[in-house]
Parts: structure tokens; C-alpha cells; sequence
């Protein structure tokens, strides 16, 4: 889809990263198989990264440096994730007593491993959004943070309903122009975001709570949905876009990592990378025209710009001595965001900073700053500028 709409040829492409989250062991090199799968030169090299919601964010980033530091000149960088069908493993028992029937040499000793297999051997391990660290689910600890932020179901809803309706603006509009056609094996083609669907505050009322039961806020109608999607984004340096022949869309301006207390602040990466990015390019909060955040949740991103409006929780936890403040809602993901246009883990973070580039140039504005929470506590944080038209 990148080389149809940029119309660069393979062979100019120096390098290729790629960013998943849920890994399949065939493919553990996604970013290389999908290169040969795409018709690339096996001579390209490719690898894989992964930093959960922030992972082709990561690929983004990691292709910078290359550039950076002079080892390439072009390079493709994207995320992938397919919620589909993602990998179920076997319980632990029963993968010890397969990889032991795989060592056993005569049919005796396979007859007797095989014996001791029991039917709840066969369970599977199910995957599930969860901290390792802490056992707790993305969900759970996002309406802990909502109650902790007092951030009621009402304002969620709200929210979520926000999203829901300037991502169907967006679309009619013909604004959401990145999505390309794509046919499904057996089903028919893809050819919008197909997940964005404006209900009423009455419908989204009747939802119970998805996590925390019976009193939690958080339902499936005011947090993200999970869906297959993949991402590719073109970089190089101004000097070789124009020499190539190309009109550059958007800076790849700064960006910074951050990362917090994987318990009771896991989904405020927005809040802790914000005001670092913005003094790291010396700008003010002012200064932006187009916000970008990742929505993994309604009330994650309520709770965020609770945070950054807050002087006590700057003091408190960021050792700062002035809140970064809150970005004001006309500039806030004016084109929907993850609760409406879904959100395939390690894809989404090029599609973040995509509408920022799009909205810049056609609302005339000239930076555009993208933030995202991540598990694991991590947080990202980047300023986009715009190409002079």
C-alpha cells in the first residue's frame, strides 16, 4: 500500500522496522517476512521491535536514528497486530510432557509420558491484556485510575461518544484518507474504518461495567476496541525527499520515552512525556495545534488531562513546579481516535502521527504533538511539524 501511493521503488528502500506486540513464533521477525512477502529484495535487511501500544512508534524512531547517524537513507517503518487469531498456547503442564514425548526414544517410554497425561492438561492459556508485574488487566487498573482521578461513568460515555462522532465527521468528510482497500480471505473488502459507530448517552447507559463489578465505569463502550490493522509509514531526510523527487508531509520533530509505576499510574504517559517533549523542543503547550493522544480508554484520557492540568500531581509525583496544563478539547483529537477507529496494538502509533500530519496541513497549523500510554508503564511522547506548503 506505501510504495503504491508513494510510488518509490524497492530497491530504494535502505532498511525496514516494524513493530508487534503479539508475536506469532513462525514469524517472530514479522517486519521480515512481511518485507519478502511484499516482493522486497532479500538483500534488505529488516528486523522487529516491540514496545506494546507504542511499538511502531519505536519502529518510527529506531528508523530515525538510522538516518541520523548515516547508516541509511530511506527507510519504512510501521506496526502490524492480528487480534484475529492470536497464538493460544497449551497449558504449562502440557507443553513440559510434549517437548518430553519429543525426547523420548523408544515407544515404551512414549506409552508411559503419554499415560500421564490428565484432561486438564488440555486447558489453554488464554491471552489476556495483563501486566505481568502486577497481574492486574489494562481494564481494571484503567477504573482504578478513573475512580483515582474522579472521572465518573457520565464523563466517559461522554467521551467516548466524542470520539465516536468526530471520527464519523472525519470519515464523511473524506479526512480519514490513509485507510487502503484491503480484501479479506473468504470475506468481502475493507475499505474504511469500520468500527466507528456514534450511539447515545441512553444506549451507552444501559452497558455494565466491564472490569470492576458491579460498580466500575469502565464498559465496552467507552474504552478501545481491539482489531487487526497494520501501518507503514515513508522516512528519510528533507535532503534526499527532495532530491528523489518528494514533498515531505510532515518533520519527525523530537520525540521522548518515558516510564512510571506499572501499578497505579500505568496509562499516564501522556501526562509524564508531555512536558518533556514540549521543553526538549522548546516549545509551550501554546505552541501546538494539533493534538494526537492514544484513547486505550475514556477515563485514561480524562485521567490524563486531569494530571497535566494539576500543579499537586506535577509536585507530587513529577517533581516539577507547574503543571504542563490540559490541551484544549478544539485541538484534541478533532478526527476521532482509538475508542472510535479501533486499535491494533503495535499499529496504531503511525496512524497517530499521520492525523497529526494531516490535520496540520489542512487546518493550517504548524505543530502537532502525539502522546501515548503503553503497558508495562511506558509512555511516548512526539512533535510533528509541518511541511511549509
Amino acid at each position: 500500500g506505501l510504495l503504491n501511493r508513494t510510488g518509490i521503488p524497492r530497491e530504494a528502500i535502505d532498511y525496514i522496522v516494524y513493530g508487534t506486540v503479539i508475536q506469532e513464533v513462525k514469524t517472530s521477525n514479522v517486519a521480515r517476512e512481511a518485507a519478502l512477502g511484499a516482493g522486497f529484495s532479500d538483500k534488505t535487511p529488516a528486523h522487529t521491535v516491540t514496545m506494546a501500544c507504542i511499538s511502531s512508534n519505536q519502529a518510527m524512531t529506531t528508523g530515525v536514528g538510522l538516518i541520523a547517524s548515516g547508516q541509511c537513507d530511506v527507510v519504512v517503518a510501521g506496526g502490524v497486530e492480528f487480534m484475529s487469531d492470536v497464538p493460544i498456547r497449551h497449558s504449562r503442564k502440557m507443553r513440559k510432557a510434549m517437548l518430553s514425548l519429543n525426547k523420548a526414544k523408544t515407544l515404551g517410554q512414549k506409552l508411559s509420558l503419554a499415560s500421564r497425561i490428565r484432561p486438564d492438561y488440555f486447558a489453554p492459556e488464554l491471552p489476556a491484556v495483563a501486566e505481568f508485574s502486577t497481574s492486574e488487566t489494562m481494564g481494571h487498573s484503567a477504573d482504578r485510575l478513573a475512580a483515582a482521578f474522579d472521572v465518573s461513568r457520565v464523563e466517559q460515555d461522554e467521551y467516548a461518544l466524542r470520539s465516536h462522532s468526530m471520527a464519523k465527521k472525519a470519515q464523511e468528510a473524506g479526512n480519514l484518507s490513509d485507510v487502503i482497500p484491503y480484501k479479506v480471505p473468504g470475506k468481502d473488502t475493507v475499505e474504511k474504518d469500520n468500527g466507528i459507530r456514534p450511539s447515545s448517552m441512553e444506549q451507552m447507559a444501559k452497558l455494565k461495567p466491564a472490569f470492576v463489578k458491579p460498580f466500575g465505569t469502565v464498559t465496552a463502550a467507552n474504552s478501545s476496541f481491539l482489531t487487526d490493522g497494520a501501518s507503514a509509514v515513508l522516512i528519510m531526510s528533507e535532503e534526499k525527499a527532495l532530491a528523489m523527487g518528494y514533498k515531505p508531509k510532515a518533520y519527525l520533530r523530537d520525540f521522548v520515552y518515558v516510564s512510571q509505576d506499572p501499578k497505579d499510574q500505568l496509562l499516564l504517559g501522556p501526562t509524564y512525556a508531555t512536558p518533556k517533549v514540549l521543553e526538549k523542543a522548546g516549545l509551550t503547550l501554546a505552541d501546538i495545534d494539533a493534538f494526537e493522544f492514544h484513547e486505550a480508554f475514556a477515563g485514561q484520557i480524562l485521567a490524563n488531562l486531569k494530571a497535566m492540568d494539576s500543579d499537586w500531581f506535577a509536585q507530587t509525583y513529577m517533581g516539577r513546579k507547574t503543571k504542563v496544563g490540559a490541551p484544549p478539547l478544539e485541538k484534541f483529537n478533532t478526527w476521532g481516535g482509538s475508542l472510535s477507529l479501533g486499535h491494533p496494538f503495535a499499529a496504531t502509533g503511525v496512524r497517530l502521527v499521520m492525523a497529526a500530519a494531516h490535520r496540520l496541513k489542512k487546518e493550517g497549523g504548524q505543530y502537532g504533538l502525539v502522546a501515548a500510554c503503553a503497558a508495562g508503564g511506558q509512555g511516548h511522547g512526539m512533535i510533528v511539524e509541518a511541511y511549509p506548503q
